[in-house]
């Protein structure tokens, strides 16, 4: 069982490792910046110079503590923005890379359902997903021991267990953009620009008339400067993520199924 999962996700390793590694040096120069910028500037004042919708965008709040600058420099930029476009654009690539380069008669003549191909390769993201979110907070956290400061252990682990189901939802899109577009250099484009566009939408309308529009973009259900800098652990945001995801693949899977493979 799971032969699939585990046969991708063994090719993903070392991109994971890759990824994980550039993060922890981004998390290093963060934290290596933080004392000589929070001593020469006041953060939180040029914070209140900035516009309301680029403060609600990228989580800036509370600047002159660790837990706001990581929150803003770190997560609202690199976990909320450029993971889940990562993920959405790498899952793009599971079905339409091996249906652009006529592979998947071959994979599909095997005695398997089409099912277990599509959920199986959809569970390789795991790799990269548990790698990341595992090393990451581990770093952060004997990072900002360094420079003599301190961080709550429980809003640490908490920012990236709930990134979870904030990076599965990602990668869901991916997958059924995977599914209806054959080339994967489509896939990938409009996948990773879609996420793109669905945080836009929730950056640009929050504190407007339409704000409810942004119900539509998974990065309203998770805020990562509300984990670290007030607590505040949305659970009911997460399990929106994770509904959003089982969807995303239903839909994903009942597309499949029906799609013929030239």
């Amino acid at each position: 069982m799971l032969e699939f999962a585990r046969y991708y996700g063994r090719r993903r390793v070392k991109g994971a490792l890759a990824m994980t590694a550039g993060f922890a040096l981004l998390v290093a120069l963060y934290v290596w910046m933080f004392p000589s910028v929070s001593e020469g500037i006041d953060l939180d004042a040029y914070t209140e110079t900035l516009p309301p919708a680029l403060r609600e965008a990228f989580g800036l709040q509370s600047l002159g503590t660790i837990e706001g600058f990581l929150a803003a420099e770190l997560y609202a930029f690199g976990w909320v923005l450029l993971l889940g476009v990562y993920f959405a654009y790498a899952a793009a690539g599971l079905v339409a890379d091996d249906v652009d380069r006529g592979r998947m008669d071959m994979l599909l003549s095997l005695p398997v359902t089409r099912s277990r191909v599509l959920l199986e390769k959809f569970a390789s993201v795991l790799v990269p997903l548990v790698v990341v979110n595992v090393v990451t907070p581990v770093v952060v956290a004997l990072a900002v021991l360094g420079i003599d400061e301190s961080i709550s252990l429980a809003d640490l682990a908490m920012v990236h267990a709930l990134s979870v189901p904030y990076l599965l939802v990602a990668a869901a899109v991916g997958l059924l953009a995977s599914v209806v577009f054959d080339r994967a250099s489509v896939a990938q484009r409009v996948a990773a620009g879609g996420f793109f566009g669905l945080f836009l939408i929730d950056s640009v309308t929050a504190g407007t008339d339409v704000a409810a529009l942004g119900a539509l973009s998974p990065s309203r259900y998770y805020d990562p400067t509300a984990i670290l800098v007030s607590s505040e652990w949305d659970f009911a945001g997460a399990g929106v993520l994770l509904a959003g995801t089982l969807v995303l693949l239903a839909a994903s899977r009942t597309y499949w199924q029906r799609k013929d493979v030239a």
